[in-house]
């Protein structure tokens, strides 16, 4: 599973650029009937050995980036960011373009103020480098409105570790492509959506277009087990399984789905955790309210530093959520 991760991850497709990603999901599934909706999402539905009530998968297809908004006389890009990223994580990176590579720079050390070097520079105060001498060559490489990526690696690491870009939320992704080419024992709808990054666009469009009675995310989550943080804080943790989520800022989860997840899990020897504060949020709150209202749950993979080029994941949580979504599928009533 981990070279399909990597392979999907390494697609660039921050929100409102996911057309990359959606032709390599098309191509790699076999699904009974396939089509793009109008804002961009990818829906596929997936016959079963059996039929019943109607489900909804979903994952969102976009990552977060950058977007180019002005150059310079002397050919620097200013640009800001596609979905919530720390500026921190920003500074002095590697960037891949539409038509090139850059780096992301800011005023030299010794030229900045002693206020200055006490602050993280936000957005406007950075740049990209992509080696251009002036606004007219920077325009053909980059112009206003195009995009520029992490250019991450993504390598594995310690006991079951895996270090990349995009893995929020292309893990998702993975799984419901597994889920389609396998053998299903129920009928159920895949929505692969497009700008949740930006506000959840692309799930709202396709929950009115399925019209599910059930919809379950499958999603990456914020885990802070790090250094530094205990308690609740930790929210959840890497290596302990799926996270199924209760609330967040954005749904108030279906409470009969939130207990068969876990019952589900302990039946089948899957490990789960749930979340030890209410924050974040997904494609679950514009499903839930869309149309007459849809019954939904969210499974997501524990991940550590979320919206940088330096996700992290355990492939253990990774199976542990493939598992219980599949098994979900059989078990959900309404």
């Amino acid at each position: 599973m981990i070279e399909r991760l990597r392979g999907i991850c390494r697609i660039n497709g921050a929100s409102g650029d996911e057309a990359r990603v959606r032709e390599f999901i098309k191509a790699n599934i076999r699904a009974d009937e396939v089509f793009t909706d109008n804002l961009g999402n990818l829906i596929a539905f997936k016959k079963g050995r059996k039929t019943k009530h109607k489900i909804m998968f979903a994952a969102h297809m976009d990552e977060v980036g950058f977007m180019i908004t002005d150059i310079d006389e002397d050919g620097f890009l200013s640009f800001d960011a596609v979905g919530g990223i720390n500026p921190a994580v920003a500074l002095g990176r590697g960037m891949t373009l539409e038509s090139g590579a850059g780096v992301i720079g800011t005023k030299a050390i010794h030229q900045q103020s002693a206020d200055e070097r006490k602050k993280i520079p936000d957005f406007g105060e950075l740049y990209i480098d992509i080696g251009a001498s002036s606004r007219e060559e920077a325009e053909k490489l980059a112009p206003r409105g195009s995009y520029a990526y992490f250019d991450a690696d993504f390598f594995e690491f310690g006991d079951g570790f895996v270090k990349g870009k995009a893995i929020d939320d292309r893990a998702g992704c993975l799984i419901m492509m597994d889920m389609i080419n396998g053998e299903p024992e129920y009928d159920a709808w895949y929505a692969f959506t497009v700008q949740e990054e930006v506000g959840t666009r692309g799930a709202k469009a396709a929950a009115f277009t399925v019209a599910p009675d059930i919809a379950i995310v499958l999603e990456t989550t914020t885990a802070c087990d790090i250094a530094g943080t205990s308690g609740a804080k930790r929210v959840c943790e890497l290596g302990k399984g799926a996270v199924v989520s209760y609330m967040d800022r954005g749904t108030v989860y279906d409470r009969k789905l939130y207990s068969l997840a876990f019952e589900t899990a302990k039946a089948n020897n899957i490990p789960v955790q749930t979340k030890t504060l209410v924050a974040g949020g997904n494609d679950s709150g514009a499903i839930h309210v869309s149309a007459g209202g849809v019954c939904t749950c969210a499974i997501s993979v524990p991940c550590r530093y979320l919206h940088s080029p330096s996700c992290v994941i355990k492939l253990s949580d990774l199976e542990a959520v493939k598992k219980l979504a599949e098994k979900m599928l059989s078990a959900v009533e309404l």
